[in-house]
């Protein structure tokens, strides 16, 4: 019985990639744990590996497709006695039986109905679940949001999601006046000669002008039109999404990084060397990242992530990292960064920022976490306002550090290098105060940074 390699699931929440190229051709022989494409998902590259051995016997998407659903057949594999002519042959069809199509509208009228699915085909299976979970609505958390938004039946819609799950394209639709099942039609009474008024959906949230209305504003040719890629397009959408649905709370304090530049310095110096190169060398950023994870060690109530019916107290400081990377930027995590050693969280910070760049991290180390760092220092930004990436309730904003008046503990004039950081808080999980706590205990680390190294 024919193989069929089916387009992975890369993330929990991942609906469809691009199948950026295959790396076998047909015909080749193919064995387990051998590479056989390269996926294209909005932040990264990853590769699909053989399971099974056999014969590549036929490419359903071709390289360069986008847009694949999850689930998809995407090829087919011949395995051990089976005749590849015919494997290719019988490939030709079951592109309908992906399970992002099983679920569909009623045929049209005068059309002959479908033949019932072979055993064990997608579709039958997909017929089995849904017989199994009769009742559950499968939606997306970002469909559910946006069907409450709008005023929208999730139950009136025709998922298009693997298994019929209903996602975020299918309560656009709806609420542009498509993609709803139609309700049975009541009765004409006397008492009502007018038609019983459905329940209209609530206008959407105001998304600015059109495309064509903005492009009007300026001359033709006077601009080079560059589409959207998904990159922008999901990034785009969370930060509007955070802008709109979190209450954001801002704290800034100043540090003097005197203490801290000076013990980076012995740190670096102290480093050993093997073939002329140091094991390590400890950047500022990576002094901030230790000290904001030990922060939150101590001050635990702030580790946390607001969920509708609960909060979400993290065991350990998981802080993502941004990294600007073409098309914006990915926040690669550093996992457990309290109990790591500086040294450790500079090479790892290195080896993800060079991978996040080439766009080979793994779903697994940009996605989750448990807050995040934003660090425009190194760009001269004196200071701004991070915006926070859900799950997480805080983002900590680090500016440059500059030479500063200041006045000493006895009262006298000098000089210090001073870093201006921003705490940016979801006031729905850390409050003012729980904030202020926080960030005050981060002040301490950068300020006393002998504390680290304990």
């Amino acid at each position: 019985m024919p193989i069929n390699i089916l387009m992975p699931a890369l993330s929990p929440t991942m609906e469809k990639g691009n199948l950026a190229k295959w790396l076998k051709k047909e015909g080749d022989k193919i064995k387990s744990g051998d590479i056989l494409a390269e996926i294209e998902t909005d932040k990264a590259t990853m590769e699909v590996e053989a399971v099974d051995e056999g014969i590549l016997a036929k490419i359903m998407v071709p390289s360069g497709t986008q847009d694949v659903q999850v689930n998809q057949i995407i090829a087919m594999i011949a395995s051990e006695g089976e005749d590849v002519a015919v494997v290719k042959a019988g490939g030709a069809a079951p592109k309908a039986a992906a399970p992002s199509a099983v679920v569909s509208a009623a045929p049209a009228q005068g059309a002959n109905p479908p033949s019932a699915p072979a055993a064990g085909s997608p579709s039958q299976v997909a017929a089995r679940l849904a017989g199994d979970d009769a009742g559950r609505l499968f939606a997306s958390p970002l469909a559910k949001r946006m069907a409450k938004e709008f005023g929208i039946d999730l139950s009136a819609i025709v998922g298009s999601g693997p298994h019929g799950r209903v996602v975020e394209r299918d309560v656009k639709a709806a609420q542009a006046g498509g993609g709803v099942k139609a309700a049975p039609a009541a009765p004409e009474t006397k008492a009502s000669s007018q038609p019983a008024a459905a329940a209209a959906p609530k206008p959407a949230m105001p998304s600015g002008p059109s495309d064509e209305a903005i492009k009007k504003l300026f001359a033709p040719g006077s601009y080079e039109e560059i589409p959207h890629d998904g990159m922008r397009k999901t990034i785009a959408r969370r930060l509007t999404e955070s802008k709109q649905t979190v209450p954001h709370f801002y704290l800034t304090v100043d540090c003097n990084l005197d203490a801290l530049l000076a013990l980076r310095e012995q740190i670096n110096a102290a480093a050993p060397v093997s073939d002329g190169k140091p094991a390590y060398k400890l950047s500022v950023n990576d002094m901030v990242i230790k000290a904001w994870a030990m922060a939150l060690r101590v001050v635990p109530d702030a580790n946390a992530s607001w969920t509708e019916s609960s909060m979400l107290k993290h065991k350990h400081a998981d802080v993502g990292v941004a990294v600007s990377i073409p098309g914006g930027p990915v926040t690669p995590i550093i996992r457990d960064a309290c109990h790591k050693t500086l040294s450790t969280i500079s090479n790892e910070m290195k080896d993800l920022a060079a991978r996040a760049k080439n766009r080979k991290l793994k779903p697994e180390e940009y996605q989750g976490g448990s807050t995040a760092v934003s660090n425009l220092g190194m760009f001269g930004v004196k200071d701004f306002c991070a915006v926070i990436n859900p799950p997480h309730a805080t983002i900590l904003a680090v500016g440059a550090g500059e030479k500063r008046a200041i006045v000493k503990a006895d009262g006298t004039l000098g000089v210090a290098t001073v870093m201006s950081v921003t705490l940016s808080t979801d006031h729905r999980a850390v409050d003012g105060a729980l904030g202020a706590e926080a960030i005050a205990a981060f002040k301490k680390y950068i300020e006393s940074p002998m504390g680290m190294l304990v």
